[in-house]
């Protein structure tokens, strides 16, 4: 192992792991001394057992992420050992929830303990049978019944008050996702909701505070979270993605799956009154038979149907958000589904909105220790949750004042009956995760 990626303590190495629907993809990286994220490594895999966000096969998923984390981590010349993984599926739900409580000690100022005293409370909700919570986000604070404060710190109060943007998923999908993690031999240092981490790669702070919609097309789901005054108002998943438009396609011209693929990211475009009538793709025939002629503005009127339907279901969730007058910045997509032609143009005129492609660069380093095409192609939209997860990574690791390195091998997490997985985004003062011991690891992992 190289020694010096571990030397500097002020950027640890952390890896981001992206399960999706068509890729798994692990990217190594750490903070540069410019602030911004250097990528040391990147794997990629085909993901052959996750359907819709979801894992339907434990041994082909995991067989993808260990094939994605060998390949990145003999790249970055790191023994990786923990993960931060990402999670979508239609099975995402969030809600608006307000705490409270009453501070006994009158002398001090509001602390971080407070905060965190609030936001363990939150992860107590009684919950709908089989559901458990992913991330508990404080959105404002009310001190004394002073409304709007963003952060109470170092305040005098002694009534606290937050509203609070709560999301919870099944706990079948995330034991699943823990699951094949454990048996790639790896640790969950993290499992973070993956429209949050693309919007941490391609969103500026600007775009949050004036009022913004993410909007990430992957394979399987497409994930929407709306920010406001910089913090986060609403989140959803919708279970449509690229792999919809390619089976419309394959449907509709009558083609394999592999050509129907190919024909939406070559020929595909998503205005099908921008493409000339005259214009006709050939594809070989099966087995003997003739070629067959394939018009494109036909192809355009195939995959605008399915993407007209998924960005009037991110329209919906606008609406039903309340914040459709309050986005200044308008709409960002990303994902391998944003390099379709002429999508920004659809959304614009389906919503209204401004639209624009948010690509992960602005974040990245220059890079030397990559070749040049991998590092070119990290800047597609498609890496835009890879590169958010480390990006999340490096910043938990900063937050906490003993930061684990990707390379050293962490204690297992050990899970109560009752909170068996809505405990990982917690991080106290002391750098260590907030667990409960009840009960061993080999009985959650059976």
């Amino acid at each position: 192992m190289d020694k010096s990626l571990t030397n500097e303590k002020s950027s640890p190495i952390v890896v981001g792991l992206d399960i999706g629907t068509t890729k798994i993809c692990a990217i190594v990286g750490r903070r540069s001394k410019n602030g911004k994220i250097e990528v040391l490594g990147i794997g990629k895999a085909e993901s052959a057992g996750v359907t819709r966000g979801m894992v339907s096969n434990i041994d082909k998923t995991v067989q993808g992420i260990t094939q994605a984390v060998e390949i990145a981590g003999s790249q970055s010349n790191v023994e990786i050992k923990v993960v931060n993984v990402g999670i979508a599926g239609q099975h995402i739900k969030s809600l608006q929830h307000r705490g409270l409580i009453t501070r006994r000690d009158l002398n001090t100022e509001i602390s971080r303990k407070d905060i965190e005293k609030l936001i363990e409370d939150m992860y107590n909700l009684v919950m709908p049978p089989g559901e458990e919570i992913i991330h508990v986000l404080p959105q404002e604070f009310t001190v004394d019944n002073e409304p709007g404060i963003k952060d109470p710190i170092g305040m005098a109060g002694v009534r606290l008050e937050a509203n609070f943007h709560i999301i919870s998923g099944q706990v079948t999908a995330i034991k699943n996702i823990v699951k094949c993690v454990t048996k790639a031999s790896l640790e969950s240092q993290e499992l973070i909701l993956e429209p949050l981490a693309s919007s941490e790669s391609v969103l500026s702070d600007e775009e949050k505070e004036a009022g913004v919609v993410l909007v990430d097309i992957g394979g399987g789901t497409t994930d929407v979270a709306i920010f406001h005054e910089g913090i986060i108002r609403h989140t959803a998943v919708i279970p449509f993605g690229g792999n919809s438009v390619t089976e419309d396609i394959r449907e509709g011209c009558s083609v394999m799956r592999n050509i129907a693929e190919q024909l939406k990211t070559r020929f595909g475009s998503a205005l099908a009154e921008e493409n000339k009538d005259n214009e006709i793709v050939c594809v070989p025939g099966l087995r003997g038979r003739e070629p067959k002629e394939i018009s494109v503005k036909n192809l355009a009127f195939v995959i605008q149907a399915r993407m007209e339907e998924i960005v009037e279901h991110v329209y919906y969730e606008i609406k039903s958000s309340g914040y459709e007058k309050k986005l200044i910045a308008g709409i960002v997509i990303t994902g391998g589904g944003a390099q379709l032609k002429h999508l920004p143009q659809l959304v614009e005129f389906v919503t209204g909105l401004d639209c624009r492609v948010g690509y992960p660069n602005e974040h990245l380093a220059k890079n030397e220790v990559l070749p040049k095409n991998i590092y070119e192609e990290l800047q597609s939209p498609t890496f835009a949750t890879g590169i958010g997860l480390l990006i999340k990574g490096i910043q938990k690791m900063e937050d906490s004042f003993s930061p684990i390195p990707a390379e050293t091998k962490v204690e297992k997490p050990k899970f109560s009956e009752d909170k068996k997985f809505g405990l990982f985004g917690k991080i106290l003062e002391t750098g260590k995760k907030f667990i409960k011991d009840d009960i061993k690891d080999e009985d959650f992992l059976k």
